[in-house]
């Protein structure tokens, strides 16, 4: 934005400073004139040689005046020269920090994210103030960082799949005795598995803007949904489901929290023990909050890895490509959408294998009118 020239803060801030001291050096100068100087009288009768003087009437208040006026001029003057040179000294030592605060800002509008401000000292507005920049700028340089590493991972996962289809095309143009059935099928597989990345990208989006309709939502109809949905692949995978809770009421997106409830239902089963593992599906209230909890059976889990779990395109074991592998995108979608739902998201390793997660939302009274 342009902007015309003015004075600076520290001007401003000098020019107050001098008028206030002026205007208490001419409120004291008046009140001395007021409540001591009037009440001299303003003629004395001098008594013939008791001070040296000649005998009749001499003018005392005229002449108090006469000194007292240059006199006070003198003091007005001085404290004007005070308050000037005094001023400009306190305001720029006033002013430190929020220079140290715009160079800051400055370098953080050219893109250097890295730089703090930490000004020393005890807490007051100033320091608060760059306590709450830095705070700002750490939030978003690990933002930038994620944003940039989830476009290099995106990259990389959206090529993938396009490099498979060109070789594929590229097999079956240099060998037209080639059966173009299996080729088809792979095709079909390959381009099945972009639209899935495609669509959760799309997902991922969308719950991070937060463009829904909030409506009342009860997670336990939303775990029960994903169960029965999900219990096909449980059984082809040899995986047992429990579930069980409270009805649990909450505000936000059903399709978002179906979503969020099935991800992680998919997760713990796709990432269990080769047979007979389990899936545990509960749902709670809290006195302010109602919590969902998906754990299941696996393998052990250290406390580093899965705290790198709900970023995008990272997966607990090796990548393996079947026809359950997901995108990389389960878990980095159930944190986005429990942020845009103002909840919490915990993951913990299980002692004997495998992983609990906690999704944490905001409770709701259940007697409420939808």
């Amino acid at each position: 934005m342009d902007r015309a020239p003015g004075l600076s803060v520290r001007l401003k801030l000098t020019l107050s400073y001098t008028g206030f001291i002026m205007l208490a050096g001419a409120l004291l100068l008046a009140a001395v004139w007021l409540f001591l100087l009037r009440y001299v009288p303003e003629r004395a009768l001098i008594i013939p040689g008791s001070t040296g003087t000649s005998h009749g009437v001499f003018p005392i208040r005229s002449n108090l005046l006469r000194v007292f006026a240059p006199r006070a001029a003198a003091v007005l003057a001085f404290l004007l020269v005070l308050g000037l040179g005094g001023g400009w000294i306190l305001a720029g030592r006033m002013l430190g920090p929020l220079t140290r605060i715009t160079g800051a800002t400055r370098l953080a509008s050219t893109g250097s994210l890295s730089h703090r401000i930490r000004l020393p000292g005890r807490k007051d507005e100033f320091r608060e103030l760059a306590d709450v920049f830095d705070s700002m700028l750490e939030r978003l340089e690990a933002h930038v960082a994620e944003q940039q590493r989830f476009a290099a991972n995106a990259s990389h996962e959206l090529r993938t799949p396009l490099a498979v289809s060109k070789a594929l095309l590229d097999v079956a143009r240099t060998d037209p005795n080639r059966d173009t059935g299996e080729i088809i099928d792979r095709l079909h597989a390959v381009n099945t598995r972009a639209i899935d990345l495609t669509e959760a990208l799309l997902l991922l989006s969308r719950a991070d803007q937060r463009s829904f309709t909030r409506e009342h939502v009860d997670l336990s109809l939303m775990a029960e949904e994903a169960t029965e949905t999900l219990l096909p692949l449980a059984e082809k995978h040899g995986v047992t489901i429990e579930t069980r809770g409270d009805i649990t009421p909450t505000i936000g997106s059903p399709a978002l929290l179906l979503q969020l409830t099935t991800n992680l239902v998919h997760n713990a089963i796709v990432h269990n023990l080769p047979a007979q593992g389990t899936v545990w599906v509960n749902t709670s209230v809290r006195p302010r909050t109602v919590v969902l909890t998906v754990e299941n059976t696996g393998e052990k889990l250290t406390p580093e890895l899965v705290s790198t779990l709900t970023e995008p395109f990272q997966r607990g074991t090796e990548r393996i490509r079947t026809d359950h592998a997901g995108v990389g995108l389960g878990l980095a979608i159930v944190k986005t959408i429990t942020h845009a739902h103002d909840g919490t998201l915990t993951l913990t390793p299980r002692p004997a294998g495998g992983i609990r997660v906690a999704v944490e939302l905001p409770a709701t009274d259940r007697h409420s009118d939808r």
